[in-house]
């Protein structure tokens, strides 16, 4: 296709921008770059205008800022993206997650359990169906949640695979490391990439919080008991709307200790909020049933989700209320990554009490969180209801956070 004269391309860009100077383009990034000031007010339709006339000629504009300079670039249309992966490894991913969160939710009936306290393979198997209610909860959660970015971004037009998900039987608890969707293409504008974002953690939590509120119902109070023969077991741990959740359905703050040591209940709660220490053995707590298990976890997904940086859904949100701004909540998130595992150990004055249940998540900030996807018109702001909704997500993100996510005993 060939290129119009740089007449023609002043022309179009001075519809919509006073132009300051032009600049002929570097090979390979952009044809021809235009600085100066828009002289309309709605941006998102002034992109809009100049891909439209830009757009016979196999170009496609990128709105950006140098310091409080706009800048208009002109690029090469990108090929169309692929589809991805074919449809059926979207099938056989969601059936073998299917197949490992039955697993890993199957309810033995004690009389079944072998007198030498094995577990065999076996045994799971013949009584696989009986994980359905956890499984159906979970995957409930996640399609839920992906679903919701994969349909705002076909709404869009943004090119995106169809789920990914990923099973891991005997490796996570919950039989799964969760699912993802991938952008094929570049959202228009932060209007968009925001919408994209948050429209995930939103329907999983329609789901989730339902599921929560069901499986709590289902569940019944008993005692923290040190398991026999030196089994091991975990307690899950507490955000404030799960610690809200279990007030709401029970009427305590649970798990509830046999005594607060000379305590003030404020200090006890706040150290055990932080730290998940001391396990309190014989004191009172939900025994989960396996839909509130479900539930939980979608609280925890949803959450590490919203962390608002890089890639992840949250990320996408502050992107979009703070531009540029929002790199630095990346060194932030680090590091109240990192005190996370030390604080139970200050807290108790225990050197045993380290909290490595963030490590890993660490080492995929160090991935996910540095990096950014960036629209091509880079200028448009949010909306006031965009923003509105941006801030209570963030709320939402502080109120869903699991400092402590599980401790083992």
């Amino acid at each position: 296709m060939s290129l119009p004269d740089f007449e023609v391309l002043n022309h179009c860009v001075a519809r919509i921008f006073h132009i300051e100077d032009v600049t002929t383009g570097e090979p390979g990034k952009w044809l021809v770059r235009y600085r100066g000031q828009f002289f309309v007010e709605d941006t998102a339709d002034a992109y809009d205008q100049l891909a439209d006339l830009v757009r016979p000629y196999g170009l496609t504009p990128l709105f950006r800022k140098e310091g409080e300079t706009q800048v208009i670039y002109l690029t090469q249309m990108p090929p169309i993206p692929s589809s991805g992966a074919r449809l059926y490894v979207h099938i056989l991913l969601f059936l073998l997650t299917v197949f490992s969160m039955l697993l890993m939710g199957v309810d033995v009936p004690p009389e079944a359990m072998p007198a030498d306290g094995s577990f065999p393979l076996t045994l799971l198997l013949k009584n696989i169906f009986t994980g359905w209610p956890f499984a159906l909860s979970m995957m409930g959660i996640l399609l839920a949640h992906e679903m919701g970015h994969y349909l705002a971004c076909r709404y869009y037009g943004v090119p995106a695979t169809l789920p990914f998900f990923i099973p891991a039987p005997f490796i996570s608890p919950l039989g799964t490391l969760g699912a993802f969707i991938a952008m094929r293409g570049v959202p228009k504008n932060k209007r968009i990439l925001f919408d994209v974002g948050v429209a995930g953690p939103i329907a999983g939590l329609v789901v989730a919080i339902p599921v929560l509120f069901l499986g709590l119902s289902l569940s019944p109070l008993g005692p923290i008991e040190q398991l026999p023969g030196g089994s091991s077991g975990f307690l899950e741990g507490n955000s404030l709307f799960y610690l809200f959740a279990k007030y709401i359905v029970f009427g305590k703050l649970l798990p509830e200790p046999v005594s607060f040591n000379g305590m003030s209940p404020v200090l006890y709660w706040v150290r055990y909020f932080l730290s998940g220490q001391p396990i309190p053995f014989n004191g009172l707590d939900v025994q989960l049933d396996s839909v509130a298990l479900a539930g939980w976890a979608g609280l925890l997904v949803t959450a590490l989700n919203l962390v608002p940086v890089g890639t992840l859904d949250g990320g996408h949100v502050a992107y979009g209320l703070f531009g540029e701004k929002a790199r630095k909540i990346f060194p932030m998130a680090m590091g109240v990554l990192i005190a996370l595992m030390f604080l139970p150990a200050l807290l108790t004055f225990s050197f045993g009490s380290f909290n490595f249940s963030w490590l890993l998540w660490v080492f995929i900030l160090l991935w996910l969180g540095n990096v950014r996807t960036q629209p091509l018109d880079d200028i448009t702001p949010l909306d006031p209801s965009r923003r509105a909704l941006g801030f209570f997500m963030l709320i939402v993100f502080v109120l869903l956070f699991t400092p402590i996510p599980m401790v083992a005993y």
